[in-house]
């Protein structure tokens, strides 16, 4: 069998004819150029060098903070509907599917051959889309966080858990209602006591949120400051 010639990168060949630059990328990047799988071992490695045996591979360099946020996607109406990864925010921008409204504060850009785009904060659909109305919040860990602002509903410190006001061993349900954040060491000295038992008294009566952004910040950890005008005040 004669021996199979390579071409080389800035040759011709029919491999190479009619690819667009972006396959040919792609196929660099993921594999061969027919998008078969490489066969691993020493000799298919890039330059064709080797790693010696017992050396760990390089470790990737990590994705830029910004590139690992969500960003606020709003409805045509300026409602809140969710909190999309920035690459899906991306890809609705580029396909003219949504707008931004707030880039990154910084002033960071995304910048392609013939394209430049702000990293985007909070985006705006193009055309509306209608969403069932659901009136029950569901309870969160970021959701209760979110109304009781990070604050202890006993001392007023930063708040790092959740507590039952009712003790769950006492019947207490796990409801808006009956749960409020709680700073580690007041969890601690309540126990499963009632506040009568220990004479003390909530900051604030707990209640259950209502409006469709709470459904947003039940599943939102975070929520960066520029979201706050469209999502309101707390219930």
């Amino acid at each position: 069998m004669p021996d199979r010639q390579p071409i080389p990168l800035g040759g011709s060949g029919q491999a190479m004819a009619g690819t667009p630059p972006e396959a040919f990328l792609r196929a660099r990047a993921g594999g061969s150029a027919s998008g078969g799988a490489v066969p691993s071992g020493p000799g298919n490695r890039p330059g064709g060098a080797s790693r010696p045996p017992g050396q760990r591979r390089a470790a990737e360099p990590a994705a830029p903070a910004w590139g690992r946020r969500r960003v606020l996607l709003l409805n045509a109406t300026f409602e809140p509907l969710t909190a999309v990864p920035m690459r899906r925010a991306v890809v609705l921008v580029m396909c003219g599917k949504a707008e931004v409204v707030h880039g990154d504060p910084e002033g960071v850009e995304l910048h392609a051959a013939t394209v430049s785009l702000p990293v985007p904060s909070v985006i705006r659909l193009s055309t509306y889309v209608r969403v069932p109305y659901r009136a029950k919040v569901p309870l969160t860990r970021a959701g209760l966080m979110h109304r009781d602002r990070y604050r202890c509903a006993y001392c007023g410190g930063r708040a790092e858990t959740i507590d039952h006001v009712l003790p769950r061993s006492r019947g207490g349900p796990h409801s808006w209602t009956n749960c409020v954040a709680c700073c580690a060491k007041c969890n601690h000295r309540k126990a499963d006591r009632l506040l009568s038992e220990i004479g003390w008294r909530l900051r604030v009566v707990p209640r259950a949120p209502h409006g469709p952004h709470w459904r947003l910040l039940a599943h939102s950890k975070e929520a960066d400051p520029l979201w706050q005008p469209y999502l309101g005040t707390a219930a």
